[in-house]
């Protein structure tokens, strides 16, 4: 294919050895252009891939003198294969961990009482949490917060208690050969992280820059002196701030370019992303193919549905294996199975250690929060999953389960698709409109609050999963917002 003008502009730049932050937008080929990039010098680069199947797809693409590999990839190769003993140690419950770390009592802030399990349970938590910072030691604000223990003053007591026992562990885990905690592979490129590495490169790649956790942008940042640095991502599909990840595009030092012409899907769904864009206050605005047809209606046979949420994946799922299909989930159904068996639990009498639900004495402890607590508000759909079906039932749909290969319909969450395309999408109804503020329109009807930009770049990325047919099915409320942008009716390219 011949380049655009925009893929040009890429490559006069990468040639003239500008440091350069690329904006891809969705479907717009920007690992064809880092390919081509690539193919068109003789210098050595590494593409740093964002997981390993990219990464192996990216071998098959990029010439030999590009190494293809993840940040862990490299720090294994670097440090991480010296603890090879402790990653292939066998698992041992939290609780025992936490005991060897020192964490024997339980702990009572406020209401609410801490076992000596959920200790422990936190401490780990806090450990994995400083490994995906560019911090230097474990501080209270890697002591993740608790369902239920909102309140800042209660969550500084608890940071106070479990700070020196995260410390604690994170010493245990320098030692190569044995220790108490269990060794994984973000503790070896955080390791590696701190002992500010060089990676032997004439020029580096960086994908999904957008959503890169802050202990790898050290780590490709350090660089700069030595090596090319070329970040490509797009900033409006940064949706996963709420995991500590960071979009470093935006105020990267470097040449600002765009690739805006989305090959995946046609100009009428170009501008339905483009309304989307806008909202999140996005760098860029998309173009469609005008030689593919998308449409926008309504479906009764998609391939793929996306909703906002695992429990609204988890509703989907069951009534589609009602109504007699072939059901697969994207990432699998553990999640949903592991929220099932806490409700369970606690249902049962019995307590959970499942994160959300870990401080819930009972299930009507926790229909109480859910519904009474502002802080709960998102697990009320939870409940009232629980409550309608029953967790047997909802057991038994995450078995029903089948590879995507065998479905004839991939259910997902908005997160999960990133990265992914099917010919014909529907959006869930779980994408529920910002809620009523206190003001009233002329007719005397509550004005909707204001859009959150981060649901709205949730929103662009849900609706450019698709190639032929779009069914914006819980999204709809856009059209009645008013705040929102109405979409430009393009033909044949032209506005």
């Amino acid at each position: 294919m011949k380049p655009t003008d925009e893929q040009t502009a890429a490559a006069d730049a990468f040639h003239a050895g500008h440091h350069l932050a690329l904006q891809a937008g969705a479907g717009t080929g920007k690992t064809t252009t880092l390919a081509h990039l690539a193919h068109a010098t003789s210098r050595r680069g590494r593409y740093l891939a964002y997981n390993r199947a990219i990464a192996q797809d990216a071998r098959s693409r990029f010439p030999s003198t590009v190494s293809c590999k993840t940040a862990h990839a490299l720090a294994y190769a670097a440090v991480g294969h010296r603890y090879t003993r402790r990653l292939g140690a066998p698992r041992r419950p939290a609780w025992q961990t936490g005991q060897a770390l020192g964490i024997t009592k339980a702990l009572r802030i406020g209401e609410r009482d801490l076992s000596q399990k959920t200790l422990s349970n936190t401490a780990l938590r806090t450990v994995a949490r400083f490994c995906h910072t560019a911090d230097e030691t474990i501080t209270d604000h890697h002591v993740p917060r608790l369902r239920g223990l909102e309140d800042c003053t209660q969550h500084a007591q608890l940071a106070a208690h479990l700070v020196p026992f995260a410390r604690k562990a994170w010493a245990d885990l320098q030692h190569p050969d044995d220790g108490a905690v269990r060794f994984d592979h973000d503790h070896y490129l955080k390791i590696w992280a701190l002992a500010r590495p060089r990676i032997d490169a004439d020029f580096l790649l960086l994908d999904e820059a957008q959503d890169t956790n802050p202990v790898v942008e050290q780590i490709f940042l350090a660089q700069r002196e030595h090596a090319q640095l070329v970040m490509v991502g797009d900033s409006a599909q940064a949706i996963y701030h709420w995991r500590g990840a960071k979009d470093i595009m935006t105020g990267f030092d470097g040449t600002q370019l765009a690739l805006s012409q989305s090959f995946r899907f046609g100009p009428r769904l170009a501008d339905e992303a483009n309304r989307w864009l806008t909202i999140a206050d996005a760098p860029i605005r998309l173009t469609g193919t005008t030689t593919v047809p998308t449409e926008l209606g309504t479906l009764t046979q998609p391939d793929a549905v996306l909703c906002r949420t695992n429990v609204g994946a988890m509703a989907q799922v069951m009534n589609l294996l009602t109504a007699g299909h072939r059901v697969a989930l994207v990432g699998g159904g553990d999640s949903l199975r592991a929220l099932a068996l806490a409700a369970r639990d606690l249902k049962e009498g019995r307590r959970t250690t499942h994160p959300e639900l870990v401080l819930f004495p009972s299930w009507g402890d926790l229909q109480d929060y859910a519904a009474y607590d502002p802080a709960g508000r998102d697990l009320q759909p939870l409940v009232d999953l629980v409550d309608t079906h029953g967790t047997g039932a909802i057991l038994s749909a995450v078995a029903q389960l089948v590879p995507e290969q065998q479905a004839e319909v991939t259910v997902s969450t908005a997160h999960k698709a990133k990265g992914r395309e099917w010919p014909r999408v529907k959006i869930a109804d779980d994408f529920t409109p910002p809620r009523d503020s206190d003001q009233l329109d002329h007719n005397g009807r509550p004005v909707p609050g204001p859009i959150d930009d981060g649901e709205a770049r949730l929103a662009y990325v849900a609706i450019t999963r698709t190639r032929h047919r779009l069914d914006i099915g819980g999204l709809s409320w856009i059209d009645d917002h008013p705040s929102a942008p109405q979409p430009l009716r393009t033909i044949n390219g032209h506005t």
